[in-house]
């Protein structure tokens, strides 16, 4: 395991009993929202104009998810507010809105001596740590889970301060009067959020506030009552992405990257390009050049036509990377994660069946390619892009300019689906290195083949999946052992400690990680189990995909079950019920899915099922699916797909739906 310097800080301090005076330092955050004329800002959520349109920052990456939508609706429900006068404001880089769950998920990579002492979302540490770093990453699904509370107590604490404005005026107990639809309303007497704002400014919010007693957002059965708020720009072409800005004397970048492997840029002969029209200027990275020009078609053009040569010194060879893999399965070290029973004295023999799976590097393949704008003027840079990680984006920039991160402002831009590739900040590096040397604005964007090249891949796997049964075909006894890198190790020395691809690389070979086993445990009922992890490396940088480790493993447990299933002549939908006695909700998904799909039985019917869960507890998240396909010229056509999902409450029920057929 890799010790930080912070972490063996954290740990001294722990050591040294001095953990409470790191963690009870006084500190204060200056509000981070900034009240255009005519509005009242209150704390770090909302903000409402005399015309009563209603503001609400969004400290979360849009990319599709619709999480703009799902805090607004929270803070609108909790508010009494009207739909219809909501908005949206991207919220700038803050502590105030740290992402306290996801910094627990990741204590480990933040804080590796002592990732223990971290990894409870409510914890004084994480805050800590969290809030110190403005960790507003957006990854896992969190959003909810992270902001829904402070959102709901912000919005309360402001609905009581509006009331105590009206009943300042009307001479009556707050308590006495209720929000609704935008209004205050006391009897047949009301004001209008608008009319009040200033005046409630005033006022302090109770403490604690007082939440509204009613389950919030529940899904209503008449339809969606909060229509996505992003969805009528997107329709008529208005949204803004970052590659839409445009700023006054523009230019813009286009660049090439180096093959994938460890590379650094070598002779280029800059007269190639010499007869491409509106060319300005070449910017040299470490292992990238770009082109400056009037517009991005002639920096693209221009590169082409210089094609520059990359010195490689390390490689990433497809060959190499199987045999590694290959290796590894059959002769490496392996690590149990986890057991259950006694596997070691029921599966040591030879399996009843054994079967072997691999799935190859993945790439991200986002709906829109990199692209940001930066602006270098008057020791402040400027930059207006879509990224996961807004806080790093801007001390990357910094550093590589020689800058303190507190001169860079960063405009958070909606992204297309990114698949978690938002999560690296080389764009932001490059952008900031490009408007240095074009001394007025520029945009950069990245080209499709771009786009591929320079993104690491989800990390490619192998699997051996073996088994025992008894006379009957039932499952006894379950064993994976699975080859895989330290692949979420690697992307946290990335993101946390700044490492560069190959040092990160090398920094986690050979290393046990658990995070890229996740999903690996099945959900059935198996009284002998055995998960297994061996460590694997190869010259490949790799990186997080959506889904992450689920991606695999549950291809792993699904693809076998069927396997054992057709093995003892069971049909797969009993044979998964039958070790479904203990998960309920997942049994029921997959009841409920046999009677949307009009489930045939599998085999002859061309029907394929699978299941899988998320989480633990109440949080977890549960989907059955059932294929129809058939055969076809080109190989084999899913006709239909039919997913029932369990996923707990629901706060806004298109966006949910929106979601898992994204998905499928």
């Amino acid at each position: 395991m890799r010790f930080s310097r912070r972490g063996m800080l954290i740990a001294a301090l722990a050591g040294g009993g001095l953990m409470v005076g790191y963690v009870a330092r006084p500190r204060s955050f200056p509000l981070p929202l900034s009240p255009a004329p005519g509005e009242v800002a209150f704390d770090a959520w909302i903000k409402i104009a005399r015309d009563g349109v209603i503001a609400v920052a969004v400290p979360q990456l849009e990319m599709g998810q619709g999480v703009t939508t799902l805090i607004a609706q929270v803070v609108a429900t909790e508010l009494g507010a009207d739909w219809r006068q909501i908005a949206i404001e991207p919220a700038p880089v803050s502590a105030h809105y740290a992402n306290l769950p996801l910094a627990a998920r990741l204590a480990e990579f933040w804080m590796p001596a002592v990732p223990e002492l971290a990894d409870a979302p409510d914890g004084l540490l994480v805050r800590r740590w969290a809030e110190d770093n403005r960790f507003m990453a957006t990854a896992d699904g969190l959003s909810l889970a992270a902001f829904e509370r402070p959102a709901r107590e912000a919005a309360a604490g402001v609905r009581a301060m509006l009331a105590m404005a009206a009943a300042d005026r009307w001479r009556v107990g707050w308590e006495e009067c209720q929000a609704e639809q935008g209004f205050i309303v006391h009897g047949d007497k009301r004001l209008s959020f608008g009319a009040l704002a200033a005046e409630a400014a005033a006022f302090d919010p109770p403490d604690p506030p007082p939440l509204r007693p009613v389950q919030l957002c529940a899904p209503s059965s008449a339809g969606n009552d909060f229509p996505r708020l992003d969805l009528p720009s997107k329709v008529d072409g208005s949204y803004q992405f970052a590659g839409d800005v445009r700023l006054p004397g523009m230019v813009f970048a286009s660049v090439a990257h180096a093959p994938v492997g460890k590379s650094s840029l070598g002779k280029y002969d800059r007269s190639a390009a010499s007869s491409v029209a509106g060319l300005i200027d070449l910017v040299e990275g470490p292992n990238w050049l770009a082109a400056i020009a009037s517009n991005w078609w002639a920096a693209e053009q221009a590169l082409r036509a210089i094609a520059p040569h990359f010195d490689v010194s390390r490689f990433a060879d497809s060959a190499k990377i199987g045999e590694a893999l290959d290796k590894a399965l059959r002769h490496g070290e392996e690590v149990r994660l986890h057991e259950a029973g006694d596997p070691d004295t029921l599966l040591d023999s030879k399996f009843d069946l054994a079967l072997r799976y691999e799935v190859g590097p993945a790439l991200h393949a986002t709906l829109e390619t990199t692209s940001a704008t930066a602006r270098l003027a008057d020791g402040k840079l400027e930059l207006w892009l879509g990224s996961q990680v807004p806080q790093s984006a801007r001390e990357v920039a910094a550093e590589a300019l020689g800058m303190d991160a507190r001169d860079v402002v960063l405009y958070a831009m909606p992204a297309g689906g990114s698949f978690d590739r938002r999560l690296e900040v080389d764009h932001a590096v490059q952008a900031a290195l490009i408007a240095r040397a074009a001394s007025k604005p520029v945009q950069l964007t990245w080209s499709r083949w771009q786009e591929h090249l320079a993104g690491w891949p989800r990390t490619p796997v192998a699997a051996l999946m073996g088994a025992r049964t008894d006379a009957e075909g039932r499952l006894a006894g379950w064993r994976a052992r699975i080859a895989v890198p330290a692949t979420a190790r690697e992307f946290g020395a990335r993101l946390f400690e700044r490492a560069a691809p190959y040092d990160a690389l090398d920094a986690v070979a050979g290393e046990v990680d658990p995070l890229a086993m996740e999903g690996a445990v099945p959900p059935y009922a198996i009284d002998h189990l055995a998960i297994e992890q061996v460590p694997v490396s190869f010259d490949l940088p790799t990186a997080r995909l959506r889904g992450n480790a689920h991606g695999y493993t549950a291809f792993f447990n699904e693809t076998f079950i069927d396997e054992l299933a057709h093995r003892a002549g069971r049909e797969p939908l009993a044979y998964r019920m039958a070790l479904l006695g203990k998960d309920p909700r997942l049994a029921e998904c997959l009841q409920r899915v046999a009677a949307l799909s009009g489930w045939g039985g599998g085999d002859s019917s061309g029907q394929g099922l699978a299941c899988h869960k998320i989480g633990t507890g109440r949080g977890a998240g549960h989907i059955a699916v059932v294929a129809t396909a058939q055969r076809a010229d080109s190989g084999v056509r899913v006709d239909r797909l039919s997913a029932v999902v369990d996923i707990g409450r629901i706060v806004n029920r298109d966006i949910a739906r929106q979601q898992i057929e994204g998905g499928l």
